[in-house]
């Protein structure tokens, strides 16, 4: 019981991991204008800020791969926990003491992302090693936690600033470095056992000689374009082509659709053992499909806004799925498989919405029809998983 008791101690501080990375990457964009009036940073710049953050994620994804087992998986993580609240905390202070408060924001930035791209390579395998049953239910509903950081970080934040006015955004910033900092001592304290045995993970070469390794790699870049694209371009569809306003927009795109894609994974967190997850996924990815088409053809808001928040949903299962059918498979994959599928889902996730982007600028500035290219990456998904099963049951067979 005492073991059982203290693996859910290791699950709770997983999930703050998530709710960390969730802050991490959606408080900062919140703070754009501010920073535009007080600091007369340019829109151009402001972009950087999002560019240097999921640039950092990526390097530190790859580093993983060969540097997380040398230093321990404890002590990483741990230090993901500090680098993030520091990162925070620096964040209410180094612009205004900076010459340059771009420069300082930036330094601010590079610092929790570091945090966030360890937290990302981490925080899967440490769930997959412990002895929970149904794992596949247990990382969905892990990745859920990320889903309710987004929606907690903008829904606390907006009502921090319509309280006390959004002068007082450093110290909105102080009071969320406080969750990753109080996280530092569950992670210090609770049970993380190895994903793989000492000297028995495969090494990079040997994963980069599987073929199915590079199906996985391509699933995960299906899955991070897939969510990714909606994501990033809901807000700026919902106000530029449906004609709502920006507070609806806001409410009814971004967050509706992280609602949506948190449910999906409770959901499968709850029930997945009753349901097959390849098949899950298919599904998921079919609907997928159908969502940007809805979105895209639009021609009442409600229609276009239905078709956002679906996506959600029909996202829910892809990383957290991709993650576990991969994990299933190489089981001696270790800490580089994880890391290479959270580098495979970060260049999803940056070539989706630039994809996106340029169709929409080559129709002439039109988002509705540039976010009909996104079919694209559910149909690799489906396609990907489709491979899987008609290679599981060759084998079977």
């Amino acid at each position: 019981m005492t073991d059982k008791l203290n693996y859910q101690k290791t699950k709770l501080a997983c999930y703050l991991g998530f709710v960390t990375q969730a802050i991490l990457a959606n408080f900062a964009p919140l703070l754009f204008m501010v920073f535009y009036k007080s600091y007369h940073i340019s829109f151009a710049d402001l972009a950087m800020i999002s560019v240097t953050f999921y640039i950092t994620q990526l390097i530190i994804d790859f580093f993983c791969a060969t540097l997380v087992d040398k230093i321990g998986y404890r002590k990483c993580i741990v230090i993901s926990q500090i680098a993030s609240g520091v990162g925070l905390l620096m964040l209410a202070f180094v612009p205004d003491i900076c010459p340059h408060p771009f420069i300082g924001i930036l330094v601010c930035v590079v610092i929790y992302a570091v945090g966030s791209g360890l937290i990302e390579v981490l925080v899967s395998p440490i769930i997959e090693a412990c002895p929970f049953d149904n794992k596949a239910s247990v990382m969905s509903l892990l990745h859920s936690f990320y889903c309710w950081g987004v929606v907690g970080t903008v829904l606390l934040s907006t009502l921090f600033f319509a309280v006390f006015g959004i002068s007082n955004w450093r110290i909105m910033a102080c009071i969320w470095a406080i969750v990753p900092l109080y996280n530092v001592y569950n992670f210090a304290t609770c049970p993380i056992v190895p994903i793989v045995e000492e000297g028995e993970s495969m090494t990079i070469a040997q994963l980069f000689k599987t073929k199915i390794f590079w199906l996985f790699v391509l699933l995960m870049i299906g899955a991070g374009a897939s969510e990714i694209s909606m994501a990033q371009w809901a807000s700026a569809f919902a106000e530029s082509s449906l004609g709502v306003s920006k507070t609806v927009g806001d409410l009814l795109g971004p967050c509706g659709f992280a609602v949506l894609m948190g449910l999906s994974r409770l959901w499968y967190g709850k029930y997945g053992e009753k349901v097959e997850l390849s098949k899950f996924m298919i599904a998921s990815g079919i609907l997928c499909l159908i969502s940007y088409v809805l979105a895209a053809f639009a021609v009442v808001p409600v229609m276009g806004l239905i078709g956002c928040m679906l996506c959600g949903f029909s996202v829910g299962i892809m990383w957290p799925g991709s993650i576990s059918i991969s994990s299933a498979r190489l089981p001696k994959g270790g800490t580089a498989l994880f890391a290479f599928l959270a580098l495979a889902g970060d260049l999803g996730g940056a070539a989706g919405p630039a994809v996106v982007g340029s169709v929409s600028h080559l129709l002439g500035e039109n988002l509705q029809r540039g976010l009909l290219a996104g079919i694209g990456f559910p149909l690799l998904l489906v396609l990907c998983v489709a491979i899987l099963r008609t290679k599981v049951k060759k084998v079977a067979s």
